[in-house]
This record gives structure tokens, sequence and C-alpha cells, in this order.
């Protein structure tokens, strides 16, 4: 049986609800088998990050290399890459490589508000990898920082899609769970139109690593052979289930469950097991 590949390039989460250990756990969840080149470890739980050592990024350079010339990939996603150099060692082997389906979460703050990446790689990120991404995943704080645009409803989402995808990425997504409404939308735009992403919002305060396993249950569907529509709106169904049913642990924000649909088949969650359907409506792309 040969699986799908999908390769994170992450920062590890000792706390295990983001980062490194997140991706793994949604690229197993979505049948994908994962594997990983670590970028920094952090002492991190539920609270915040508590310290971050960040690796060489030769070494960074040195498990990517490991990893497609054995094993290969079929997409790859970013996340917490945290300083320039290691976007430059990033940027490098996706060339070299030519790896395909890159997918950037572009990590800065942690859900703390700890921040992730050095203020200086910032400029790097935008340069040197956005312009490589097959989608980018912004929140709205960062596509604040991305544009320097104020960011706070639909409309401002989508001029800000614009203005990051003349960055150069093929697809910009800007995650609107932030909004402060009471739906959770999100916006596709390909250069061309745009395409909407509605959920009832989940009111919960578990939700650390929800950036991370959006972007990578996004990877995963590329991996598997979808387009980037269909895999944005599997990765839109999938972490609001995974919101849903938030495990409550730690004494912060708590992670979400990677788990919570092969729980329900597998009869693991009791009375608390609802049917998977949902009221999503399958998106289109259109120009307006």
């Amino acid at each position: 049986m040969k699986l799908p590949r999908c390769l994170t390039i992450a920062g590890s989460d000792s706390g295990g609800g983001a980062g490194i250990q997140a991706d793994l756990k949604t690229f197993a969840a979505l049948g994908v088998y994962g594997m990983s080149a670590l970028t920094a470890i952090t002492a991190q739980n539920t609270l915040g990050v508590q310290g971050v050592y960040e690796l060489p990024p030769d070494f960074v350079g040195l498990q990517i290399d490991s990893v497609v010339t054995d094993i290969g990939v079929d997409a790859v996603k970013t996340g917490m890459l945290a300083n320039a150099d290691i976007i430059a060692v990033v940027a490098d082997k996706v060339r070299e490589h030519a790896l395909p389906n890159l997918v950037v979460d572009p990590v800065m703050v942690a859900k703390s508000g700890d921040p992730l990446l050095r203020p200086d790689a910032r400029d790097a990120l935008i340069s040197l990898l956005l312009p490589l991404a097959v989608v980018v995943t912004p929140n709205l704080h960062e596509a604040r920082v991305l544009t320097g645009m104020e960011i706070g409803t639909v409309e401002e989402m989508k001029r800000a899609a614009v203005a990051i995808h003349r960055m150069g990425p093929c697809y910009v997504v800007v995650k609107g769970g932030h909004l402060e409404t009471g739906e959770s939308v999100d916006v596709l735009y390909d250069g061309e139109g745009f395409a909407y992403f509605p959920s009832p919002r989940v009111e919960t305060k578990n939700t650390h690593g929800t950036g991370c396993t959006f972007a990578s249950a996004i990877a995963a569907g590329l991996a598997k052979g979808l387009d980037v529509m269909e895999a944005v709106w599997q990765a839109k169904e999938y972490i609001t289930l995974a919101l849903r049913y938030s495990l409550d642990l730690g004494h912060g924000h708590g992670p979400t469950h990677h788990f919570a649909a092969l729980y329900m088949q597998a009869g693991w969650m009791g009375e608390h097991a609802e049917s998977r359907a949902t009221a999503f409506r399958r998106p289109t792309l259109r120009e307006d």
C-alpha cells in the first residue's frame, strides 16, 4: 500500500497541540504518511511558550534532503520557521528538489501572543518563500502584518488576499476565525475570483494549533490529488469538527481533537457523538 506523503517543516510543540505534533496528527487522521523537518524546539504548553531553541539552518536543510532523497514528497507544509536564515535554506531546498504543493502557514505569533518569527525574518518570508507557495494561509493578524492593512470584515479580508497574492503565491486563504461575527468565514483568492468558506462559529477556548492543523489538512488534500478548492473545503470541515470536540486539557488554550472523526467511527465518543454531516455549501470561485 502506497500512501500519499506529506512533509512538515516547522517547530516542535512540547505540549502536543500545535507545530510538528499537530501536523503529524492531521496527516495521520487524513490518510497521509507524515514526515518532519524540525526548525526549532519549543518549551510550550496551553498557557504559552516558555522557551525556543532554534536549530542550525544547515541541519534543517539536511533533514529535508534526507526525507526527499529517500521517501519522496507529494506535498509540503511550512509552519514556524523562526529566522531569516532558516527561511532561506527552506526556500533553497524547495527549489533544489522541485518540491510540489507547498502550503505556507506564515506562523508569526503563538495563540498566547508569544512571538514565533523574528521581525527581520518577515521580509525573507515575503521575498523568498511566498513566491514558491501554492497556498498561503494567514489569519487576520498575520494578514495585517504582511499587508499593513486593518482587517476586520470580509471585504477587508478580500483586499488583503489580493495584496498577498501579489507577493507571489498561487492561492491565498485569509482565515476569518478572529472575525467578530457569528460565522467563521475564510476567503480564498486565486488571482481572478473569490471563494467563501463559512461555518458556524464554535464557542470554545480550546483553539491551540488551529492554524497548523488547517494548513496541514490542506497539504494532505493536495498530496491526495485534490485541487485547491477541494483541499481547502476538506480542511475547513476537518478543523471545524476538531474544534467542536476540542480537548479541555491544561489551564489555558487546550488543543483541538485531531482524531474526532475516527473516534466517532470507533464508538469512543460516547454520548458526545454526533453526525459528521455539515451544513457547508460546496464553494465556487466567483469574481466580485
